[in-house]
C-alpha cells in the first residue's frame, strides 16, 4: 500500500510541482489513514480493498478527535485526491470516497463578482486609448484570466511573459514558479499594452518590470488597489472590489465551468487543496 502512496507523491510533485512541505502534508495524512485501515479489525492489505463504509468510520473517527475543521477538510481532500488517482490507474475498481462529502470549514465565503460584472469592470478601461488605459486593461484582464496574487502581478517581468505560447511564468511562494495560461483576449490586450501603451510610459531602458506607473517604474500593490477601485467605480459595481475579488472569481468561474479541482489549486498557488475547496461551496451556492 506504501507504494502506491509514494507513486502518488511522485505524481503530484512532478505533474503539479507541489513544494516539499506539501508533499509531506499529504504524505502524512495518507500514511494516517493507512495506519487507521491497518488498526481495524477487518483484513485490508490492498487500496482495493478500502471500501466506502471503512472511509465514512475514519471520517467519523477524525471528527471525533480535537482536529481543527480545516484540518479534516484537508486530509478528507487529501484521500479523495488519492483515490481519484488510484481510479484513474485502475488499481481500483471503484472509487470509495465518491460518496464521502468534504467537511464544511467555517469560514466566510470570499467575495466574488459574477461574469456580467467582470465584463463591466474590464471594459471600463477600454473607453479612452491612452497609454494607462492600455496598460490598465491588459492589468485586469491578466489577473482575471490567471487568478494571481496582487504581489506576483505587480513583480512581473517581460521575460515571464511567452506571447508565443500565451502563457506566464509567475514566481510564486517557496522558489515555486507556475505556469499559467491566458486566453485570447487577454493576449489581444497585451500585445497593445507592450506595442503602444508601454513605449509611452518606460523612463530607462532597462526597466523591465511588465506594468509601470507614471513615473516609469514598477507598479506598487497600492498603485493596483487603486486602479481597480476607480474602475470599480466606473463600472458601478457594488461591495468592496479588491485584486483579491479577481481572484476569487476567476477560482470560482472556473470550478463552476467544471474544471479540476487539483488543476485550480495548482493555478492558485495554494499548498493545501483544502483551500481551494471553499470555492467549491460557491459553486454550490449557485446551482441551488
Amino acid at each position: 500500500m506504501e507504494e502506491q502512496i509514494f507513486a502518488f507523491l511522485s505524481f503530484l510533485k512532478q505533474q503539479y510541482k507541489y513544494s516539499d512541505n506539501t508533499i509531506a502534508a499529504y504524505k502524512n495524512d495518507l500514511t494516517q489513514f493507512m495506519r487507521f485501515l491497518h488498526a481495524q479489525n477487518e483484513d485490508v492489505s490492498r487500496w482495493h480493498e478500502v471500501s466506502d463504509n471503512l472511509v465514512q468510520r475514519y471520517v467519523k473517527h477524525m471528527k471525533e478527535q480535537p482536529y481543527a475543521s480545516s484540518s479534516v477538510a484537508r486530509k478528507v481532500a487529501a484521500i479523495k485526491s488519492f483515490f481519484h488517482f488510484l481510479a484513474r490507474r485502475e488499481v481500483v475498481v471503484a472509487d470509495p470516497t465518491m460518496k464521502v462529502d468534504s467537511p464544511k470549514v467555517k469560514k466566510r465565503l470570499p467575495h466574488t463578482l459574477t461574469e456580467n460584472d467582470i465584463d463591466s469592470l474590464l471594459a471600463a478601461p477600454r473607453r479612452e486609448k491612452s497609454p494607462k488605459n492600455l496598460r490598465d486593461t491588459a492589468l485586469l484582464n491578466l489577473l482575471y484570466a490567471t487568478g494571481m496574487r496582487v504581489t506576483e502581478i505587480v513583480s512581473l517581468r517581460l521575460q515571464d511573459l511567452d506571447l508565443e505560447q500565451s502563457i506566464l511564468y509567475c514566481p510564486g511562494k517557496e522558489g515555486q514558479v507556475r505556469v499559467l495560461p491566458y486566453n485570447g483576449g487577454t493576449h489581444e490586450v497585451l500585445v497593445s499594452y507592450l506595442e503602444m501603451g508601454r513605449p509611452h510610459l518606460v523612463k530607462n531602458e532597462d526597466e523591465d518590470a511588465l506594468f509601470l506607473n507614471h513615473r516609469g517604474q514598477q507598479l506598487t500593490r497600492q498603485g493596483l488597489w487603486l486602479i481597480i477601485k476607480a474602475y470599480a467605480r466606473q463600472a458601478k459595481l457594488t461591495g468592496d472590489v479588491t485584486p483579491h475579488t479577481l481572484r476569487h472569481s476567476f477560482a470560482a468561474h472556473k470550478l463552476e465551468s467544471g474544471a479540476d479541482l487539483q488543476r485550480v489549486q495548482q493555478l492558485l498557488g495554494h499548498a493545501n487543496i483544502s483551500t481551494t475547496q471553499i470555492y467549491t461551496q460557491l459553486a454550490e451556492g449557485e446551482e441551488e
